[in-house]
């Protein structure tokens, strides 16, 4: 399990994290969703290791994550920032066996290149890895750095129940709807596989339709948790967002969230006021 155990985060006096305590369950995609300067990047980057927490504690199985070595930890969890540049020109396979060349990792180049080649299949890139990655559009990128992600917790040494998690920030803001379902697809398989999923999102009926569980943040603080069902009601999610937002439901069961219509008085009424 990933947990945080009482987070805060401050940037000189600005308080972005205020004591937030939330447990990342192997076997279940967890969705962070809220505004915008909510503090959800901000607790992914914690969580992962990243940014070393004013006071509280990260824990994944129970052990502080500032006891692990930066090699170790690799082994244990896999990062997809918002943006990624790589400064090389790498094509895409090399880019992806980047996940699997991780010191200690001990893999062979030529098992590394099965494994990174079984990831681009994955994220339905399967005829790019002779492409060089410079020349990829943005979404394209994206997957490219998903499957290294997932190349990288597939070669891991790790001993046996030992908790693997993928944490990812927005991995669908530069796809259409075609991929994101597709990479959204292959990150709840990671979750059923057993490993512990961790996603930023801005899109509450991507988290709907995908996610197991529902952390809805502002202003540094989680002001919701539950299923999909539980937390995308109006009521909260409307005085959350600042705006008035309409809940449906699909013929399937799952939410569907909406922006309610605004009138043109309405406009012009608030901003008389």
């Amino acid at each position: 399990m990933l947990e945080a155990r009482d987070v805060v985060v401050k940037r000189g006096a600005k308080v972005l994290l205020a004591g937030v305590s939330v447990a990342i369950t192997p076997g279940q995609l967890t969705a962070i969703i809220g505004p915008n300067g909510a503090g959800k990047s901000t607790l992914l980057r914690a969580m992962a290791g990243e940014l070393r927490p004013t006071d509280g504690a990260v824990l994944l199985d129970g052990v502080d994550l500032r006891t692990f070595p930066v090699a170790r930890l690799a082994t244990r969890r896999s990062v997809v920032a918002q943006s990624t540049n790589l400064s090389f020109p790498f094509t895409v396979l090399e880019a992806v066996m980047l996940g699997a060349t991780v010191p200690g990792f001990g893999i062979r180049d030529r098992d590394a290149a099965v494994a990174a080649r079984k990831a681009l299949i994955a994220v339905g890139l399967e005829s790019f890895e002779d492409r060089m990655i410079h020349q990829l559009s943005g979404g394209e990128r994206q997957r490219v750095h998903i499957a290294r992600a997932l190349c990288q917790l597939s070669t891991a040494p790790r001993r046996p129940g030992e908790t693997a998690a993928l944490l990812l920030d927005e991995p669908t803001a530069n796809l259409d709807l075609k991929h994101q379902g597709e990479v959204l697809t292959v990150i709840k398989e990671q979750s059923l596989s057993g490993r512990a999923v961790l996603l930023v999102i801005h899109d509450l009926n991507l988290a709907a339709a995908f996610a197991d569980d529902v952390v809805l943040m502002a202003n540094g603080q989680i002001v919701g948790r539950g299923t999909p069902h539980e937390v995308l009601n109006e009521d909260l999610l409307s005085h959350t967002y600042g705006c008035r937002l309409k809940i449906d439901t699909s013929s399937d069961g799952r939410r569907l969230v909406l922006p309610a219509a605004i009138t043109r008085r309405q406009r012009t009424g608030a901003a008389a006021e």
